[in-house]
């Protein structure tokens, strides 16, 4: 099968998928509907959900929204990304582009426009390779761990 140019609709559809991130956990399916639909048509929405550990049913805090065009999609991920929304920053971006950004210039910028540290910020992991990460996630284990350690040895001293 020959190799199509920009018509292959596989394309387009990847192109008109949007990756909605960092929503506060209080927005439902509908608000988010609500909040895109001005943009254009929304052929398809996925709301993803805990399906099982302690957070079973609550929102995982991100969705994917399809609009029937790329033009559409462009348009929602322009004027929604980095919108508060219950006090948080929407991340919006193509649901086909990588995490990591290519310039990295509006991927880390905070509220108030200053850059973030490119490491762990407000508990996500933004623009590390996957061994940093890594070393990043047993540091806080050990920490964590360290302090459970001490916890548990002052509770005996502080009981009479």
């Amino acid at each position: 099968m020959p190799l199509q140019d920009s018509n292959n609709p596989s394309d387009e559809k990847s192109e008109s998928r949007l990756y909605i991130g960092n929503l506060d956990l209080r927005i439902s399916e509908a608000a988010l509907i609500k909040m895109f639909s001005p943009f254009g048509k929304i052929i398809s929405e996925d709301f993803l959900w805990h399906t099982r550990g302690p957070k079973r049913g609550e929102p995982r805090g991100y969705a994917f929204v399809q609009f029937s065009t790329k033009e559409e999609a462009q348009q929602a991920k322009e004027k929604m990304h980095g919108k508060l929304v219950c006090g948080r920053p929407l991340i919006v971006r193509l649901a086909s582009e990588k995490y990591l950004m290519e310039g990295g210039e509006n991927s880390c910028k905070a509220v108030g426009g200053e850059t973030t540290k490119p490491y762990l910020s407000g508990g996500s992991l933004t623009r590390m390779s996957r061994g940093a990460k890594i070393a990043a996630i047993k540091n806080k284990l050990k920490s964590m761990e360290e302090e459970s350690h001490i916890s548990k040895r002052q509770k005996p001293a502080d009981s009479s």
